[in-house]
């Protein structure tokens, strides 16, 4: 298919900036052009320009610009486009109504619950993306054995797609749905997405409203059940109001393509890319699938270049460009998710793993409380970085330039005002004077702040950092934010960084791909001739694509192989007649069968092909799926579940017609030396060193050239570093061998630059640490909730790093740790490993088990660090299971304890001896042991295996540098969280001074029962330090809201990075300023046997409320995790539900998100309606329920549990009572409410924590509370709304990052 002799072949990537061209030339020579995306001056659309100039040129004809282009000498084209991205970004889709369940109209607006930015009180939110809703009264339920619902009228069994039997409870009412549609036409609205549930299993109601629609006039209709059936309601309602808002946009698109040629392009075959990396036919190219067309061609392009000429060894593809940096990997087998998040929508469709983080080469440079900084703020196309003369701000691309890396003479003159200008070295000079100033001032005035902590600083006083040196600085700082994502990308999967080779490509990467490949150990980098326009040719390597998937619930075992093998023909049948249709021959077509495979009882799904495992008598006939399961889940995860059954949750097929063009090699083997066109001075490690620039085109292959050295053609440089060495291969491709790091030693002295580094090192050991973590162990809650917080800390047992951040963890292992050094001093031996939770130890509440590892080193008596993981294990005993009892009065009521454990002694874990301790609460009234000794066992190995990993990493930062200077380091990073406290404590109190005369604070809140939480705060302006006085907070409670100590410091540390205001260190410098009293036998620092329960996740919400009123900062937010949970002896669940967030100065709060301390995803409805006894009848906003004000609070949420059988409902609320409250005028938010509705008839108020026995047709109804309002609403002129509208921004530049590590460090953010 791609064999098109005698005609012009066209591969062409329409990127948001530029379009890059490749052409085949009919005497096969090969073109590459560059032209800008937009030039309205010059012509409508860049592809057919591309197309028209290249025509033009090589044929020697006229191709008139305002003619439609003669296609009889087209063979292909093939396209890859950023429109549906774009138009995401923009959010300038098409007018789109969503048509939902009764009771779910609010679903996609709540999605999963959290916010996505864990401090920002302003909880910025991407809006969805429909402008109506419709709710349809329908409702489909599954089936289950054992319902004991006494419902009297005949219902309707139906059999859905997977085999499920499901009941059809209300039957669709199309009439009353054809009135709301004709509504919505009548508005100018025509796109329409359906989501009704369970569909993704049974879609006979959803086909009957698609079929109305369109008869009634909608352009564009896209049902969940065709767009992505599989099962989970949140993402696949996301997923198809993207195409239903999307797709016209890309049709619209492609209509004005194609009438810029003659016919229409009838005849010529165009193809377009979707997000997983096939090529797909212009009339099916759809929405949903399109969102990383662009960046998808790249992948395909370094993957079959790449791949094949480095011996098969794995690659990482690194693409930056302007505004971020995009990384992924290919080891033979393109690497796909089934589910990412891009501008906020999260999409269930297949797509390559490509992720993006914020650093390109328009990322901006900023000096912060000492610390250097990059991005993740973007210069952006205009006005750019300041070199672009156009008055942008300093950027990465400027710090290229002002050491010499990046030569003005070999650029075009396209930039300033008239864009005739050359780049402007003076302007970026100029910039960098300013901030070199700003940054000696800074390290002069600090001098004695550093000398307390024993140490000077390496630039000394007088002449301080040289302009390049501070320019070098943020190189290295940005260098290091792009090798974490890559750390994380290999090591996630259980593999060595260290093992691939780095494919660059798109503009910018060659300048620092030398310096990127030695910081992760690799030691070679490949950079393709066309790696300026990799992804244009990348469409040209790659092959056209028809994928199909449909859900499943068969248990792979032998009794379902019959079903397996039919379902898997049947769609592999579809696949082959769709390509053949298309114009492949069968010996073009490939397909490959994949199985959405989990353990059963578990979330954590892998899609698996069988590649390698041919089938056998024990498996289907596809392959050896058992085999090619287990193997995979023992790769990335270090165990398996030998005997847990392995279910099938979805079947996919994926054909491939080959139709690639062949990567063609042209030898031109040189004879003589390559020569320099000029030399330069380029600023080094060393200094300013003596530079060769070399073109590429002039280069002979077969040369090699040593560091240093610059390689420049049309599309990008290449910076050879010292100790590197560039070989041209036959091809013409530049591939690079990169030598040993010349680290110079690194004294004690504080280095600001360094200071960054090892900020970024120190935080990426807590995060590979939380990796393995979630690899080895086996619970749901620690493997697939993330419920787990990894940190390292100093010999001091002070907090150096925490990652990732569950709020409520912050300032609480290090009180852990504090004790065990106290408490065990030198019997602290190599090889011991210490367990604890109690919370006169530092402990939250008993089902989070820390474990704490010393990090010995040879010469050195005690530990020179310490490393911990604190995880939440579902159940440890006590009197309820899940050891969270609503009504607990006594501390051995809420499970097994644990002050100072010895978990493992000279390397040998004590199995024994920790399972007598887990089934010791058995000895108490009422109470059991753990009821899930295999899961804690498990889950504490793999805390050990974590702290093991972390030992390791801290070993090896030792080994580079030396236990006096990581040391040293670690003070200095604990001395910059401290310095922005001080900060902004010092910028309140002059405020603070200047409005009241005052420098103290004070507030006081309520809990339910009446208990007082009061704060009186003494600021000390000079020193920017601050007491905070709980004294007047009332006494212990009889009941379990009791916090201990370690609980108040996580509250406060929360708060303090709150009002910062930008990204510090989390650490023990943070509380450095802060001297806190707290009264013993108060509520906040309780005897040693209360019951705490409740007091980690309620009393800690109302210490925040508490320190934010004092210091005027925001409204309250719903202050409550509305914890619930229900089971029998055999299941549990456990779920806490989002209410409304505080309004503040400029803002209104968000409606139904999590607040504060608590950050849980809440279970999807169709997950919990599968998996648990109950029906979820409503789960929406609750309208009102947020403070009026100038800026209003964020409304609660109504949700709505039936429940089928019986079991034990517990609920732990606060703010039933006491309203969260208002600001400066603003009213006070709705109180929460508790309410059941009995089968019988009776509806009762169960107050705000219960436990109570509940009965087959109940139904639970919980009200969530709202958020505070802000300022008086007669402030607001007559004119405005009731909600003011908060300042809308382009979402790459509040949401740049995407994919599978993204996900990750979202869903950790997300407990």
């Amino acid at each position: 298919m791609a064999e098109t002799k005698g005609k012009f072949d066209f591969a062409i990537d329409r990127g948001g900036t530029f379009t890059d061209v490749f052409a085949r030339l009919p005497d096969g020579r090969e073109r590459v052009l560059k032209l800008l995306s937009r030039d309205p001056q010059n012509y409508k659309d860049a592809p057919t320009e591309g197309i028209r100039r290249v025509l033009e040129e090589e044929t020697s004809q006229a191709f008139p610009r305002e003619q439609p282009v003669d296609t009889s000498l087209i063979g292909w084209i093939r396209m890859g486009t950023t429109v549906a991205t774009n138009a995401l970004l923009e959010r300038e889709g098409e007018r789109t109504a969503l048509l939902v369940t009764q009771g779910f109209k609010d679903l996609l607006h709540i999605g999963t619950q959290a916010r996505p930015k864990l401090f920002d009180l302003e909880v910025a939110v991407p809006e969805v993306l429909y402008e109506e809703v419709i709710e349809v009264d329908e409702r489909v339920v599954l089936k289950q054995d054992g319902c004991q619902l006494p419902r009297k009228e005949p219902k309707r069994t139906v059999t859905g797609s997977t085999g499920d039997s499901l009941e059809v409870w209300r039957e669709l009412d199309l009439e009353r749905v054809e009135k709301d549609l004709r509504g919505v036409l009548s508005r100018g609205i025509t796109s329409l997405a359906v989501l009704l549930l369970h569909s993704y299993t049974w879609s006979d109601h959803e086909k009957a409203v698609g079929a109305l629609a369109r008869r009634l006039g909608f352009t564009q209709v896209s049902l969940s059940s065709e767009v992505m059936p599989m099962v989970r309601a949140v993402p696949r309602g996301y997923t198809v109001c993207a195409d239903a808002y999307l797709t016209p946009k890309i049709h619209q698109y492609l209509k004005g393509f194609t009438s810029g040629f003659k016919g229409g392009l009838k005849d010529v075959d165009v193809l377009f890319m979707q997000s997983d990396g096939g090529l797909t036919p212009m009339e099916q190219f759809c929405g949903s699938r399109a969102v990383l067309s662009g960046p998808a061609g790249g992948v395909v392009g370094y993957a079959i270049t790449s791949y094949s000429q480095m011996e098969k060894k794995p690659v990482i593809g690194f693409d930056m460009g302007g505004t971020s940096t995009d990384v992924s990997r290919y080891a033979g087998q393109y690497e796909h998710v089934f589910e990412a998040t891009t501008a906020g929508v999260t999409l269930q469709a297949p797509q390559l793993d490509i992720n993006t983080v914020a650093a390109g080469g328009g990322s901006r440079l900023f000096f912060r409380s000492g610390m250097f900084v990059v991005g993740p703020e973007s210069a952006g196309a205009h006005p750019g970085p300041a070199c672009y003369r156009k008055g942008g701000p300093l950027t990465v691309t400027d710090a290229n330039l002002a050491l010499g890396r990046l030569l003005p003479s070999f650029f075009p003159k396209i930039f300033g005002p008239g864009e005739n200008e050359p780049l402007s070295l003076e302007e970026t000079m100029k910039h960098f004077h300013q901030l070199t100033q700003e940054i000696n001032l800074f390290l002069s005035s600090n001098q004695s702040q550093v000398s307390k902590n024993g140490a000077n600083h390496s630039h000394d006083s007088t002449s301080g950092m040289s302009v390049e040196e501070v320019a070098m600085g943020f190189i290295r700082v940005a260098n290091e934010a792009m090798c974490r994502p890559i750390r994380a990308l290999t090591q996630a999967k259980g593999h060595d960084t260290s093992q691939h080779v780095l494919a660059c490509f798109g503009g910018a990467g060659g300048q620092h791909a030398c310096a990127i490949a030695r910081a992760l150990g690799m030691k070679t980098v490949f950079i393709h001739k066309y790696s300026g326009v990799l992804s244009a040719y990348g469409l040209a390597l790659a092959d056209v694509v028809e994928e199909v998937q449909e859900p499943c619930s068969l248990q792979y075992e032998q009794r379902s192989f019959g079903e397996l093998n039919r379902r898997v023909e049947q769609l592999s049948k579809r696949c082959r007649d769709t390509l053949c249709a298309r114009g492949f021959i069968s010996a073009q077509i490939t397909t490959e069968v994949f199985l959405h495979l989990r353990y059963e009882g578990t979330d954590c799904a892998l899609m698996v092909t069988s590649a390698g495992y041919p089938s056998n008598a024990q498996s289907c006939q596809a392959g050896d799926f058992r085999s090619a399961f287990t193997k995979r889940y023992m790769k990335e995860f270090g165990f398996t579940i030998p005997d847990r059954p392995i279910m099938v949750d979805d079947i996919r097929v994926r054909g491939c017609g080959k139709s690639g063009i062949k990567s063609v090699h042209k030898t031109k083997m040189g004879h003589g030396q390559a020569k320099p066109v000029t030399v330069t001075k380029c600023y080094f490690e060393e200094g300013y060193l003596d530079t060769s620039v070399y073109l590429w085109e002039e280069l002979p292959c077969g040369h090699s050239i040593q560091g240093p050295a610059i390689i420049i053609d049309k599309n990008s440089t290449i910076l050879v570093e010292p100790s590197c060495e560039a070989h041209l291969t036959e091809g013409g491709d530049v591939c690079l061998t990169v030598g040993s790091d010349r680290r110079c030693a690194l004294g004690t002295e504080l280095n600001t630059v360094q200071l960054s580094i090892f900020s970024h090192r120190f935080m990426s050991i807590a995060e590979q640490m939380g990796r393995v973590l979630q690899r080895t162990s086996i619970s749901t809650n620690i493997k697939e909730r993330l419920d787990f917080s990894c940190a390292v800390f100093g010999p001091d047992g002070g907090l150096v790093s925490n990652a990732p951040h569950i709020p409520v963890h912050l300032g609480a292992m290090q009180e852990t740790v504090q004790y065990q050094i106290k408490s065990l001093g030198n019997k602290l031996k190599e090889g011991d490993v210490i367990l604890s939770n109690h919370p006169c130890a530092g402990g939250s509440h008993l089902p989070d088990l820390t474990v704490i590892t010393p990090v010995f080193r040879k010469g050195v008596s005690g530990p020179v660090f310490f490393v911990a993981s604190r995880g939440h294990h579902a159940d440890i005993g006590g009197i309820t299971p899940g050891s969270m009892p609503p009504h607990s009065t006594s501390l051995q009521q809420e499970g097994a304890v644990f002050t100072s454990f010895k978990l493992v002694t000279g390397g040998v874990f004590q199995e024994e001896a920790v399972t007598e301790a887990l089934m010791a609460p058995a000895q108490y009234p009422d109470c059991s042991g753990t009821r899930n000794l295999h899961d804690n066992l498990s889950d504490l190995r793999a805390q050990v295996a974590a702290n093991q990993r972390g030992s390791q990493l801290v070993g090896e930062l030792i080994d580079s540098y030396g236990l006096t200077v990581v040391q040293a380091y670690m003070g200095y990073i604990q001395s910059n969280a401290e310095l922005a406290v001080r900060d902004m404590l010092r910028d309140f109190a002059s405020r603070r001074r200047h409005q009241t005369g005052s420098l103290e604070v004070e507030s006081e809140d309520f809990m339910d029962d009446g208990t007082p939480i009061r704060l009186r705060v003494q600021i000390n302006e000079e020193e920017g330090s601050a007491v905070f006085d709980f004294t007047g907070t009332g006494t212990e409670v009889w009941g379990n809201c009791n916090a201990p100590r370690a609980i108040t410091l996580s509250a406060l540390i929360y708060c303090l990075r709150c009002m910062v205001g930008q990204d510090i260190p989390l650490n023990q410098g943070c509380l450095t300023p802060i001297k806190v009293i707290i009264p013993p036998g108060s509520i906040l620092q309780p005897s040693q046997n209360a019951a705490v329960v409740g007091g980690n996740v309620l009393t800690s919400q109302r210490v925040v409320d508490v320190i934010f009123r004092a210091f005027e900062v925001c409204a309250a937010s719903q202050g409550c995790m509305n914890n619930i949970s229900f089971g029998s002896e055999r299941k549990g669940y456990y779920e806490t539900v989002a209410g409304g967030a505080g309004a503040g100065p400029g803002w209104n709060g968000r409606s139904g998100v999590h607040s504060h301390m608590t950050n849980t995803r809440i279970t999807d409805p169709e997950i919990l309606e599968k998996r648990y006894p109950v029906v979820l009848e409503q789960f929406s906003l609750r309208p009102g329920s947020g403070g009026e004000g100038r800026y209003c609070g964020g409304d609660g949420v109504m949700r709505k549990l039936l429940f089928r059988s019986k079991v034990v409902l517990s609920v732990l609320t606060e703010r039933r009572s006491t309203r969260p409250y208002g600001l400066q005028g603003g009213e006070d938010g709705a109180a929460g409410l508790n309410l059941l509705h009995r089968a019988d008839g009776r509806v009762l108020n169960l107050g705000a924590k219960t436990s109570i026995s509940i009965q087959p047709g109940d139904m639970f109804c919980l009200y969530t509370p709202g958020g505070g309002g802000y300022g008086k609403e007669d402030d607001v002129k007559e004119t405005t709304t009731r909600r003011p509208q908060t300042k809308r921004r382009r979402l790459n530049e509040t949401f740049p990052e995407r994919g599978s590590v993204f996900d990750y460090r979202m869903a950790q953010e997300g407990v």
